[in-house]
């Protein structure tokens, strides 16, 4: 038999402990315990971008609860003065957000020395409200009537192409004698082309009862007219003429004929009994003697023809201007009677003694309306005062005590836009949250229910779904609205008749995905209850996805209501996003804030809906459980 040559031979010493003095034990885990939830908080602060929308959106939550509490500002009653206001974050004059506004191409009056803005403001108030302001240096020049406009010429034309259809323009009645030496001075122009027109024949004369005196016959001579009417009545054999003053243009087939007249005015004697009669009638401004075409007014001329103007004259100018020292500024003296005086006293606002007069007015409180008394008016009988005239800010007079700033500006009907915006997202997001808290428990359990058991349970179940989901949302709540009327619960019924579809549907997805995962089915084969199944093994691996698409859902709510705002079926009674959205959008072109800084809370809340959901999404996937 042969040896072996394989074996291996040991000796005691080629073995040794390792750990021959050390006792071997389990070693103590370093790092603290933890569960799901502390696990889904920690991976939710690393997303950074997420952590930044949740900040974001817990602001805009906590302005919508506080704002509309702590403003003393009004969203109630309608103060139409206190229209369309600028943001105002800065003092006038900065630049920037300082209630100022701009305008620019502005016709510019010419007398009283400040843009023509509407009539509602005197022209003290408009002079203290401007900042700054640019006028042209050269005027532009017109063919219309305006109210500012300066110079032109009168235009006189034929209202027809039709030979015969003389054009006439007469004045009123007037008395001439061979006294008071009446004159009358005519300029015209020899500006052709004007109006597709031509310069045409015309005459001047003077018109009476059974006589015409032809001061200038049909003629194209545009030189300077004048005539001593007193020596042409003596030429006539006339003492007095009693009559009217014409310019006539004769008509032509071919074109339409006109004659420009820069001035017409009529001169007499003072010792002339109608001078003012000759005055109204003359005019050396054309265009303010068409702005003063006035039928019932003696200077007043009546044309069978067409009167117009031509190269009427007027200055655009661009200025800036503060917006709330216009409507809160120095306001016009107001009367004010005895007893609301006395009212004041009382209350100890001033102090007053009529016997002594105006000028012993004292204001003692910023309440008091008035900052000073300019006249008083005393009873006849009694001599006891009657009323005074004071004047003072604004401000006072709609009850505030000292000028008031909006950040955002006010709206048409004089709300405060930053505390309207902030009521109207509190109520639509309070609309959100409670469709929110009926949908998604509704639609998670109602989704986990369909596709956990499947089979003729999931199809009875979704196709109910698919029923309900093909009726239109917007008939779902018109028929809402008819039946229980335009208020809050009518939308919050409305919105959650459907609103846990999407829900239910994405949750029967997940459960589909999931179910047939090897795990849950080793924790079946142990014994696991139905409801273990659900709520330990599927529920917290579906719930990344369910809880980023059902986050939406408070969003998806507001915009359904602002959608409806647009159809004039906004929630009406409360102060709403979506209503004062569709208001506010007729004032875009002018007053842009009134919709950029609402459409920017709504952007914000979006994005920070958008950014917070996605990072649940990642913080409840169990996939990604312990990673950094």
């Amino acid at each position: 038999m042969e040896e072996n040559k394989n074996i291996v031979t040991f000796r005691d010493d080629d073995f040794v402990l390792v750990n021959k003095d050390k006792r071997v034990t389990d070693k103590k885990l370093e790092t603290k315990p933890t569960t799901f939830f502390k696990d889904v908080i920690k991976r939710f602060k690393k997303n950074k971008a997420s952590v930044a929308g949740g900040y974001i959106l817990g602001l805009l939550v906590i302005l919508s609860i506080f704002v509309p509490m702590l403003s003393p500002h009004n969203i109630t009653d309608v103060r139409t003065q206190e229209a369309f206001l600028a943001p105002k974050l800065f003092e006038a004059g900065t630049g920037f957000w300082d209630g100022t506004r701009t305008r620019e191409r502005i016709v510019y009056d010419t007398v009283n020395q400040v843009p023509a803005v509407s009539d509602k403001y005197s022209v003290a108030a408009i002079k203290q409200a401007i900042v700054s302001i640019t006028i042209d240096e050269e005027p532009t020049l017109i063919d219309a009537a305006n109210p500012y406009g300066l110079g032109g010429m009168l235009v006189l034309a034929t209202d027809a192409m039709v030979d015969g259809k003389n054009s006439v323009m007469t004045s009123k009645v007037v008395n001439f004698d061979t006294k008071n030496g009446y004159k009358f001075d005519v300029v015209f122009d020899d500006e052709n082309g004007v109006s597709a027109s031509e310069l045409g024949e015309y005459a001047v004369y003077l018109c009476g009862a059974d006589q015409t005196i032809m001061l200038r016959d049909f003629s194209r001579d545009y030189s300077p007219l004048s005539v001593d009417i007193s020596a042409v009545l003596k030429e006539n054999g006339l003492d007095t003429f009693r009559g009217n003053i014409c310019f006539e243009v004769k008509s032509s087939a071919s074109n339409f004929q006109y004659v420009l007249i820069e001035s017409a005015v009529i001169s007499a004697n003072e010792s002339a009994s109608n001078l003012e009669d000759i005055q109204a009638i003359s005019f050396e401004d054309a265009t303010k003697f068409v702005n003063n075409s006035d039928i019932n007014s003696l200077g007043y001329w009546s044309c069978t023809g067409r009167k117009g103007l031509h190269n009427s004259m007027i200055y655009y100018c661009d200025y800036v201007y503060d917006t709330y020292s216009l409507v809160y500024g120095d306001a016009d003296v107001m009367t004010y009677s005895a007893t609301e005086l006395q009212t004041w006293i009382d209350n100890g606002w001033c102090t007053y003694d009529y016997k002594v007069g105006p000028e012993s007015f004292v204001r003692l409180s910023d309440e008091c309306p008035i900052d000073t008394v300019v006249n008083q008016t005393l009873k006849t009988v009694t001599k006891k005062l009657s009323s005074i005239d004071g004047k003072g800010y604004k401000y006072r007079q709609l009850g505030y005590d000292e000028e008031p700033s909006f950040l955002f500006g006010t709206d048409a009907s004089g709300f405060d836009l930053f505390k309207r915006a902030f009521a109207g997202l509190r109520t639509s997001l309070i609309l959100g949250v409670c469709t929110f808290a009926f949908c998604f428990p509704f639609g998670l359990v109602y989704g986990a229910i369909g596709g956990y058991f499947g089979g003729d349970v999931d199809i009875w179940m979704f196709r109910f779904t698919d029923i309900l989901g093909g009726v239109p949302w917007t008939v779902v709540m018109t028929l809402c609205i008819l039946h229980f009327g335009n208020n809050f619960g009518t939308f919050v019924l409305a919105l959650c008749m459907t609103g846990w579809i999407s829900t239910a549907s994405r949750t029967r997805s997940q459960f589909y995905r999931y179910k047939g995962r090897e795990y849950v089915l080793a924790s079946r084969t142990l014994g696991s209850s139905d409801m273990r199944l659900v709520f330990k093994h599927i529920l917290p691996n579906a719930m990344g996805t369910i809880i980023t698409s059902s986050a939406f859902m408070i969003t998806s709510s507001i915009y359904s209501e602002a959608s409806l705002a647009y159809l004039n079926l906004g929630l009406q009674g409360k102060q709403s996003f979506g209503v004062m959205m569709s208001t506010n959008q007729q004032y875009l072109g002018v007053y842009p804030n009134l919709v950029i800084f609402p459409a920017v809370i709504m952007a914000l809340m979006m994005i920070s809906f958008n950014l917070f959901s996605n990072g649940l999404r990642d913080a409840f996937n169990p996939s990604l459980k312990g990673s950094e």
